[in-house]
């Protein structure tokens, strides 16, 4: 029997579908702003599906998505937001994972800022998580500078930093930026508690996984469930309408898939945009009936 840890699925793409609302360059965090109380009730279904890292709908809230728009001002009190929704369902329920997203845009190494802006960036979220959160989540890290940078950053917040990396669909074995995974070992070194990969295709993550595996620390993924990142979500400010979801990818088939990365030796497994409560559900009664512990 292995010990399982067990995250959440994909937080923006359940919330905007349940808000009903047209997709904004804001994602979750606006859908956040005009239904109080929808956040909770994602976390609890999670929550109730078997989920043990719950995971906060911090991912876009960077000072650079909120200027222009009118939200700059209410940058802690969006945290503030963020974090109330998650703690009123997730306390004593496993952990919770501060995340951060990247800066500038998801997917975007070409944009990313330099070393020396971006990590005192990353440090202040971090530090707004830190007395919240059990441990945090950097997420969808698309390069080797991102992730030394974000590393860097989280650390400050003095709780175990958890590196998730974003990996091209057609080769899990290398990063967005088209630099190796391997690369990115060594950050255990630097302090990484864990790392995993994330918001790829789940056929992708058997060889991300392969590589993670050669690490220290434990490993894992959570994969998205999207046809493919489209062009025009690469450009500014883009929304998720440009995005769409695969119609072969339903709760047993992704269960399978992520019992295959544990199979390879993965201790942390869950799911990214476009998997929900009942991918999760059945994930965790496919991890049982493995044999194997969900913590």
């Amino acid at each position: 029997m292995t010990k399982i840890t067990l995250m959440d699925g994909g937080l923006g793409q359940e919330l905007v579908r349940r808000s009903n609302d047209p997709p904004t360059n804001l994602w979750s965090t606006q859908v956040m702003v005009d239904h109080p109380g929808l956040v909770a009730a994602v976390h609890r279904d999670y929550r109730d599906a078997g989920a043990r890292v719950h995971v906060t709908n911090t991912y876009a809230l960077h000072r650079d998505r909120l200027e222009g728009i009118g939200l700059a001002d209410q940058f802690e009190a969006l945290f503030d937001m963020a974090l109330r929704e998650t703690r009123s369902v997730c306390v004593g329920h496993g952990q919770i994972a501060g995340s951060i997203g990247p800066l500038g845009a998801s997917y975007r190494p070409d944009i990313h800022p330099e070393h020396d802006v971006s990590v005192p960036l990353y440090a202040e979220v971090a530090e707004l998580l830190g007395p919240h959160v059990d441990l945090i989540i950097c997420e969808t890290i698309a390069s080797i500078a991102h992730a030394q940078a974000v590393l860097e950053g989280a650390l400050s917040a003095g709780v175990p930093v958890w590196l998730s990396m974003t990996v091209m669909d057609e080769d899990g074995s290398r990063l967005r930026s088209g630099e190796p995974l391997a690369e990115v070992l060594p950050l255990a070194a630097d302090g990484a508690a864990a790392l995993l990969a994330n918001c790829a295709a789940p056929e992708a993550m058997r060889a991300a996984v392969d590589v993670l595996g050669r690490g220290p620390v434990p490993f894992g993924a959570y994969a998205n469930g999207f046809t493919q990142i489209s062009q025009e979500f690469l450009e500014d400010k883009p929304t998720v309408a440009s995005l769409a979801a695969r119609h072969d990818l339903g709760p047993a088939v992704y269960a399978g898939l992520a019992c295959g990365w544990i199979e390879q030796g993965a201790t942390i497994v869950g799911g990214c945009c476009e998997v929900g409560p009942e991918h999760i559900a059945t994930l965790a009664d496919a991890i049982r009936a493995a044999g194997h512990e969900v913590v």
